[in-house]
């Protein structure tokens, strides 16, 4: 992992001083809230002692394009803008039966509840009502001094489920469609895809599917900066794939490339899920190959079974994955003997293979991992997505556990999951998105105190 100086990081915390102190921040001295923890006195966010939270955005929110901020916020990217601005690009995991007048399944806004729109080439599918499919991305450029967003817009239109993705080393961020769904207009688009938004584009970009990383419940990308290879997961329950995509002209996505999926030499089809008990240690390595898949497009929705049987490793609801120093982490949400979660490691040793360790199982404190981040000084930053209270957790590498913060808000009789955690540029402001009912929010403070450093 890639560690960040301790001078260097509180000259970057020192940077962000303008903004804690900026109006709104609530600093969170109140009565202490679960381990470790400072109850919220607004009943939002509880955090570490240190830390500072503010919201960004919700739902609903007019954006500068005339268009709402749509809801169910999820995966996303802080990258550099000008003038030491950030710009942060944001999924949004909005299917079709996600409704405006909040019934059915999930509901919430979507961009065009308002009644704007966008010309027809920026929108990928729509229904058969003509209404843009409620996925996709909005851009946000955000001022560290101010803390506050300056402008917003929709930047991919007319996608479903847009769950996670990842950052690429050339500054645009990869939304994933975490569904596989035909869709309702005229033209019975599929959906099961990766589309590309670079960061710095104005407006919507031309919606673009991805087609050669494979059509599957795609949920997040790493990219290695040295070898170009991007790492993918798949969140389909009890028979998921780890993916490789080599591309054809790195850097150049739509150009092509070729398709894998990890497998375990001398087991094929090895069951990594432990839910037997732990045939699988953490620590314990395990030499990875990777095999070349057939029929990505998968019209019948069985690429992984497939692969399986050809000889891939069976994972589970594959979610989070981040690229650390010349190692890949990625999670599986009800992995383990436990079923609440597990956190894989992948460090590639060469073009044809690398080394597999299960990084951490959870026994019950971590539960259902989804998002993660790797935190410029080297510890990962995970969300959970469970039944109970979802929590921010920092994980090191040594395999301790600290608490960052825990979602306090109840919506609709429930917590919500925690999404997106990304840090901005300098390392200073970690962003995450409350899912329901969709704020984006941003947190800074002594993150050396927090770890116990």
């Amino acid at each position: 992992m890639k560690r960040l100086s301790r001078r260097a990081f509180l000259s970057a915390a020192a940077a962000s001083a303008a903004f804690r102190a900026a109006p709104g921040w609530a600093q969170h001295r109140a009565g202490a809230s679960g381990a470790g923890l400072v109850r919220d006195p607004e009943g939002v966010f509880d955090l570490a002692r240190g830390l500072s939270c503010r919201i960004l955005t919700r739902t609903g929110d007019p954006m500068s394009d005339g268009l709402l901020t749509p809801g169910a916020p999820d995966g996303m990217a802080a990258f550099p803008d000008s003038d030491g601005k950030v710009r942060i690009v944001r999924n949004h995991e909005l299917a079709r039966w996600h409704t405006v007048d909040g019934t059915g399944a999930g509901a919430t806004t979507d961009a065009f509840a308002g009644g704007g729109a966008l010309p027809d080439a920026s929108v990928y599918d729509r229904s058969s009502d003509g209404a843009p499919a409620p996925g996709g991305t909005t851009t946000l450029v955000y001022d560290p001094q101010t803390g506050a967003v300056e402008r917003s817009w929709m930047s991919l239109a007319g996608t479903l489920v847009n769950c996670a993705g990842g950052p690429t080393p050339w500054n645009s961020w990869l939304s994933c469609e975490e569904v596989i769904d035909i869709g309702a207009g005229d033209g019975a688009l599929a959906h099961g895809y990766v589309f590309e938004v670079p960061a710095a584009h104005e407006g919507p970009v031309d919606p673009v599917p991805l087609k050669a990383m494979g059509r599957f419940k795609h949920e997040a990308v790493a990219v290695d900066p040295a070898s170009g290879a991007l790492y993918l997961t798949e969140d389909q329950a009890g028979a998921a794939l780890f993916y490789r995509f080599l591309p054809d002209a790195p850097g150049e996505l739509a150009r092509g490339g070729r398709l894998q999926a990890l497998a375990v030499r001398g087991q094929p089809g090895m069951d990594t899920r432990n839910w037997s008990g732990r045939a699988i240690l953490p620590g314990q390595p395990l030499e990875a190959v990777w095999i070349d898949l057939e029929d990505i497009d998968n019209p019948d929705g069985d690429l992984a079974q497939r692969s399986i049987a050809a000889g891939a490793a069976q994972f589970t609801r594959g979610e989070g994955c981040a690229m650390g120093q010349g190692e890949v982490f990625f999670t599986c949400t009800d992995g383990g003997a436990a079923q609440l979660g597990q956190i894989w490691r992948y460090r590639p040793s060469g073009p044809d293979g690398g080394v597999l360790d299960l990084f951490h199982e959870s026994a019950g404190q971590m539960e259902m991992c989804d998002n993660l981040t790797v935190a410029p000084w080297g510890d990962l930053i995970v969300a959970e997505d469970g039944p109970g209270g979802n929590r921010l957790w920092g994980l090191r590498p040594d395999g301790g556990l600290y608490p960052v913060g825990s979602n306090a808000l109840v919506h609709e009789n429930e917590i919500s999951e925690l999404t997106g955690p990304c840090f901005s540029p300098d390392g200073s402001t970690l962003f995450f998105n409350i899912q329901r009912p969709g704020l984006t929010l941003a947190i800074t403070g002594d993150w050396d105190a927090v770890r116990g450093a």
